[in-house]
Order: C-alpha cells, then structure tokens, then sequence
C-alpha cells in the first residue's frame, strides 16, 4: 500500500490564532491498511486532544481480528458494526479518563471529534463514521466513488449523547478496488462538485470531483507517496474558501 495523508491548519482559524483541530493516522499492515481521520469541534475548547484520541482509538482496535478477503460480507458486516461499537465506548473511556470524569458525565463534549475510519483489505474496505466526514473509492479505470457521503443532518460527535446508534459502519465488496480516501468536511469545496457540474438535480447530491482524485493518486504513485504535493494542494487558494482545516489521507493498492 501507498499511504500519505496530510493536516492544513484552516485560514479562520489562523485569523483567529487557534491550532488546527484536525488529527489523521494510518497504520500500514501489508496486504492492509488501516485510515482514520478526525474533525475537533472548533467550539469546544480542548477538541484537538480530542481528535488525536479518536483516531488512535480507531487505528488501535480497527487492526484487530480483522477478518480475511476471503471471508463472507456477513463476517466483514458483523466485524465492522461490533469494532465501530467498541470505538466508541474506548473514546468515553479516554476521554473521561484524562478529564477525570465518569464515562456517564458530559464532560467528554469538551473533547467532541468527529471520526472517519476505514479498514482496506482488498477487494474490501469496512467503514466506520460519525460525523461530517466522507470518504471515496478509487478503482483501476480511473473512476472514484463518493461511498460515504456528509450527511445532511447536524453532524454528531463521538461524545455525543446516542453516538453509537448514530455510528454510520458498512462494507463495500469492490474487485477493481485501487484506492481508498478520507476526508474531513473542511476538504469539501476542494473535492467535491455539486451535481449541476454532470448536469444532475440537487438531489442527486454532492459527487466526487474526479481531477482532484485521479490527478492527486497519480501524484502519489509517481513519488512513492511524498505527502508534500497533497500538503500544497490543502493549501491552496481553493483550498481555503471555507476556512475551515482540512486533512485527508489515502491508501493507494499498488500495481493500481
């Protein structure tokens, strides 16, 4: 696997002095990667901290019993949905255990993360999601696939009151799978058209902005996953139209 990932700090949060409240990890396994990205809610004050917990949690219990490609959909579906799960007690844990609360306290809010993580076994990619972030599938004919919209509603938080019935966890079984990108929300403007630009109605909802992902996974292919370039393109002109921090990162199959 090519993994790269990169952080950009928001231009209203620059303005406004304020770190950037975005976390990314990624652990490579081989044959396996394991992606998970986090968006701090910029109106709680210790949201950053937040994030890093989320995606260490994630990264840490999502690289286990991770079932084979060969497995059934029922045992990816039953694995993703009892890990996600997981994922979200371990964060209350955390989270409670560095601000010395109880796991049952609203206290954790002032650590609210989103979560956007991913488990990519080719032909599978598990999925798990609570929040505001997306995430796209690439295959080897140069095509990319919003699998895992925003959602239209008010995002929640891991530390939100019900977060494990909002979780979002699913499998997508794709035999030309080549690549695999998430995304936090701040990243939308950048990589997602609105429908008008194919000509579709509204509803059809946003769609995956095929030049910025096929032109930024051959990019990464040609130099062997050297994040700077994608650092460059969060940093764009572009980029900052929302203002808001943007991080992204990708697990590319090599020989795709």
């Amino acid at each position: 696997m090519i993994i790269a990932g990169a952080s950009v700090q928001g231009t209203a949060h620059l303005a406004a002095a304020q770190g950037c409240q975005d976390a990314f990890k990624a652990v490579d396994l081989g044959d396996t990667a394991v992606l998970a990205v986090s968006d701090g809610a910029s109106s709680r004050d210790r949201s950053a901290l937040g994030a890093h917990i989320a995606v260490d949690t994630a990264c840490r219990l999502l690289t286990e019993e991770i079932p084979d490609a060969e497995d059934t959909p029922e045992t990816w579906t039953r694995w993703i949905a009892g890990r996600g799960g997981r994922v979200v007690e371990e964060y209350l844990r955390a989270t409670a255990g560095v601000l010395g609360t109880d796991t049952g306290s609203a206290e954790p809010g002032t650590l609210a993360a989103t979560l956007t993580a991913a488990v990519v076994t080719p032909p599978w990619t598990a999925f798990v999601s609570i929040g505001d972030g997306f995430g796209t599938l690439l295959t080897h004919d140069d095509r990319c696939h919003l699998v895992l919209p925003p959602p239209t509603a008010p995002p929640a938080f891991l530390s939100s009151p019900g977060a494990a019935l909002r979780l979002r966890t699913f499998v997508v079984w794709e035999p030309e799978l080549s690549g695999v990108v998430l995304a936090t929300d701040g990243c939308a403007a950048l990589s997602l058209d609105h429908p008008s630009v194919r000509q579709l109605p509204p509803e059809a909802g946003p769609l995956p902005a095929e030049r910025f992902f096929v032109g930024l996974a051959a990019t990464l292919r040609e130099n062997h996953g050297d994040a700077e370039p994608l650092r460059r393109r969060l940093s764009g002109q572009e980029a900052g139209r929302t203002g808001d921090d943007l991080t992204l990162l990708c697990a590319l199959v090599e020989g795709r």
